[in-house]
This record gives C-alpha cells, sequence and structure tokens, in this order.
C-alpha cells in the first residue's frame, strides 16, 4: 500500500472515530514524513490546531527512531488553553519498517470534570441560600452550575452554543447567583465569553 493510499485510510478511520467519540475526543492524523507539515486531518477539533501545522515532538522522536513504541496509551496532555488531555498515539510504519504516520487520540478531560460536578450537585441533600458577599464556595457553586448544565448536554463550559449560554444565564439568574458581586465575571469567565456577552442574556 502506497503511503498516500495510507494515509487517505486513515483518515477515514479518524473521521469515524472523532464521530463516535464526539465532543470528547479529537482525533489526527499525522504524515510523518513531511515533519513541517504534519497534520494531515485533524476530526473534532478540540485543540484548536489546523491541517497543515508541524509534527509534534512524539513524532519526532518516531521519525528520528524506528525502534520507538508503536503505542502510547493514555498518557497527560494538554491542549493550548491549560485543557487537561488524556492522549493515546500509534504510529503506523511502512514496508521497510520506519515510521511514516500516526494517528492520534486527544480526550479532553474538562467533560468528564463536569460529570463529577453534576453528580456532587445532584447528591446535595442540603441547600444553602445565596448570600449577598461573595467568598470561594459561591464561586465553586456558580462553576459547578455551569458544568452541570453543560454536562446535561454531553459538551463543555467553552463549547455551549450561543442559545444554550442564554439559557443557561437566565437559570443563574433566576437562581440568584448572577446578583452576588462578581457573579457574572465568574460564569463569564467560566464560559469563555465576556462580561458583556453575559449581560446581554440576562436582559
Amino acid at each position: 500500500m502506497s503511503d498516500s493510499l495510507m494515509l487517505s485510510q486513515l483518515r477515514t478511520i479518524a473521521e469515524g472515530l472523532g464521530k463516535t467519540f464526539a465532543p470528547f475526543c479529537e482525533v489526527v492524523v499525522h504524515d510523518l514524513s513531511h515533519p513541517k507539515n504534519a497534520i494531515y486531518s485533524i476530526e473534532n477539533n478540540l485543540s484548536g490546531r489546523s491541517v497543515g501545522q508541524s509534527v509534534t515532538e512524539l513524532g519526532l522522536a518516531r521519525i528520528q527512531d524506528p525502534d520507538y513504541p508503536a503505542i502510547i496509551p493514555n498518557y497527560a496532555n494538554q491542549f493550548a488553553d491549560g485543557r487537561q488531555v488524556k492522549s493515546t498515539s500509534i504510529g503506523i510504519k511502512n514496508a521497510d519498517g520506519e515510521y511514516v504516520a500516526a494517528l492520534c487520540l486527544n480526550v479532553d478531560l474538562t467533560l468528564f470534570n463536569s460529570f463529577q460536578a453534576a453528580l456532587a450537585q445532584f447528591s446535595q441533600v442540603q441547600t444553602e441560600s445565596v448570600q449577598e458577599t461573595l467568598d470561594a464556595s459561591h464561586s465553586d457553586r456558580i462553576r459547578e452550575q455551569v458544568d452541570a448544565f453543560a454536562a446535561a448536554r454531553a459538551t463543555t463550559a467553552r463549547a455551549l452554543k450561543p442559545a444554550e449560554r442564554k439559557q443557561l444565564v437566565q437559570e443563574l439568574k433566576k437562581a440568584g447567583y448572577l446578583d452576588i458581586r462578581r457573579g457574572m465575571e465568574i460564569a463569564a469567565a467560566h464560559m469563555g465569553v465576556s462580561r458583556a456577552t453575559v449581560y446581554s442574556y440576562v436582559r
């Protein structure tokens, strides 16, 4: 099988994996024969990278060493914005035993942290009224509410659609979280939008 055909087949596999594990798993095909333009395809893009970007450090290691492990599973990683990631990299060799491609899966752990927050919120049996002063517990509770809302829609706070963000903001307002000091700022920061955007949803 030619390298070009193999890459095309890998792209098809990546597309299927990306659709299967959306929205929390990014799948990338790397063309190791062109390290300066290694990213051949990227499905369910979570990292913000684009086709044609250069190879990663792991890719360089495979290019330089044919004996480098073919599978590196479940290693700690992170996206540029600091989100925690669990990655698996699979190296692909040609008939000469040289690494020519890699299939990489990057799982955004933010969603699973949101699930934990949602479960914690659901299991609470005692409620407390919202106070006028903002302390760490209020800050955490706003974030928990945002994460729980996103988790119920199988997404993350920063990936919410505008209509979903507006619904979330209305629910936060109704619950009184936006009436406490810096409540809007905390909600906006956790959703990755401006305070002005949150304010526009309140009106």
